[in-house]
């Protein structure tokens, strides 16, 4: 949180701390008179806080002798997400803001997906030659420090040809003998990302090791950028707001909620409402078709929401841990038997726990006799035995669907809970029937 210092403007105080907070129920144009009357040093630390989103729209809406000051501020990799929020018709005059250096830079990062590692990474870090001495190379890094450099903890060993060849942290260089060589204090046994990796795979890689910075490379081991803690935590939220969102049955939003405007918001909410919808009539159809046995036993139709609902709790459950799961690396696509054997053990676990509690439901209803009638017995049968075969099927589907998704390369985020749920009601109905057919055939049906 930033320091509340007060500054006097049209006799109002603006404290940084309160208008962090308003922030997010701030109109642009409140945001920026807030932000012009704050002191150049306070703006400074607010503006680093914000989202790239909020900076687009922050600088755009400054006078245009004021943007060029505030875009220079920010490193490569961070202009870089401030010009993807940008339309494509704004970008040509937001470049020509920056510096010729930073401009090429941020036009390399935006040749990149924004997903891949080389869309995260800053090309500004400390590099090294091998055969520096390491007075040398600490009198060097002195030099590198005074321009902006994304992190000063480690510095990279690179040759002629950029190519990677190892690194030394400071502490090391401070701590070795006089006359030495950054080869002979270097650590070569390195952990590197390409390029061209998914910023999930970067960010479980933070996860496992506890790194301040990873060294970005290309197919041919050149140095290219660093991707650093913060970026990754930013990642971690996107991702996570993201596979939420979807796990909501829609697609993930691209802004803020209230910046989200009510024509995106329902195109955004409405293909997957429609989609599930027209899933749901399945629903309606399985129900048609077997209208003769609910109308010879319309003491069938008490026990459907129970039944296709415990299909679609324990098939959402069951996604929730998969995709869960595959996001942080604690299960791999090679393990979808292993997963399937154990959700085959599971599902007939619960089944068989919420079939009894069915089934005890029924006989021991004070009332079973005028509410069920005479064969309440069999029908206790049928609700237990379908509530088992519902279960197990949305314990499989639930666990198996993410993987089919990931196996075709898309989200498996997008095996959504509502999803799920629309799938196995159909299932359960089905179920649902044969199993009365088995245990009321020359009863009641």
């Amino acid at each position: 949180m930033a320091p509340e210092v007060e500054t006097q403007s049209n006799d109002e105080t603006f404290v940084v701390s309160e208008l962090q907070d308003a922030w997010h129920i701030l109109s642009t144009a409140e945001r920026v008179e807030g932000f012009r009357l704050l002191p150049r040093g306070d703006a400074e630390e607010l503006f680093f806080t914000l989202t790239a989103r909020d900076q687009y729209e922050l600088i755009t809406g400054l006078p245009v002798g004021e943007r060029r000051s505030w875009l220079r501020l920010l490193p490569p990799d961070d202009a870089a997400d401030v010009m993807q929020e940008a339309p494509d018709d704004e970008r040509g005059g937001l470049m020509a803001l920056l510096d010729d250096q930073t401009r090429k830079e941020v036009t390399a990062l935006l040749a990149y997906a924004e997903d891949d590692a080389g869309g995260l990474m800053n090309p500004r870090y400390v590099r090294v030659r091998p055969d520096m001495t390491v007075d040398e190379a600490i009198s060097y890094l002195r030099k590198q420090a005074r321009e902006r450099i994304e992190t000063l903890a480690y510095a990279y060993v690179c040759d002629a040809q950029q190519k990677l060849l190892g690194v030394v942290s400071f502490r090391d260089l401070f701590a070795a003998q006089q006359g030495k060589l950054v080869r002979d204090v270097m650590k070569t046994d390195l952990i590197t990302v390409l390029d061209t990796d998914d910023q999930e795979a970067v960010s479980r890689l933070f996860a496992d090791h506890d790194f301040v910075a990873v060294p970005v490379v290309d197919a041919q081991g050149r140095m290219k950028g660093i991707v650093t803690i913060d970026d990754i935590v930013e990642v971690v939220q996107e991702e996570a707001t993201e596979d939420a969102q979807k796990f909501g049955g829609m697609e993930a939003l691209d802004a803020p909620y209230l910046d989200v405007s009510i024509p995106q918001m329902l195109k955004k909410r409405g293909g997957w409402l429609s989609a599930l919808f027209l899933g749901e009539m399945l629903t309606a159809t399985a129900m048609a078709y077997f209208e003769h046995e609910l109308q010879r036993a319309i003491v069938l139709s008490l026990f459907i929401p129970l039944i296709i609902s415990s299909g679609g709790n324990s098939g959402s459950q069951a996604s929730t841990l998969i995709v869960r799961a595959l996001a942080v690396g604690d299960v791999k696509l090679r393990d979808w038997f292993r997963v399937m054997r154990r959700e085959l053990v599971v599902g007939t676990l619960l089944g068989v726990l919420l079939g009894i509690i069915g089934m005890l439901r029924i006989l021991v209803w004070p009332t079973r006799n005028k509410l069920y009638g005479e064969h309440y017995l069999l029908i206790s049968f049928t609700v237990a035995f379908s509530l088992v075969g519902v279960v197990l099927f949305g314990s499989l589907a639930g666990s198996m669907l993410p993987f089919i998704l990931r196996k075709l390369r898309l989200d498996p985020a997008s095996a959504s809970a509502p999803f799920v749920a629309t799938l196995v009601d159909v299932t359960g109905l089905i179920i649902y029937f044969t199993a009365a057919s088995m245990f009321l055939r020359g009863v009641l049906l």
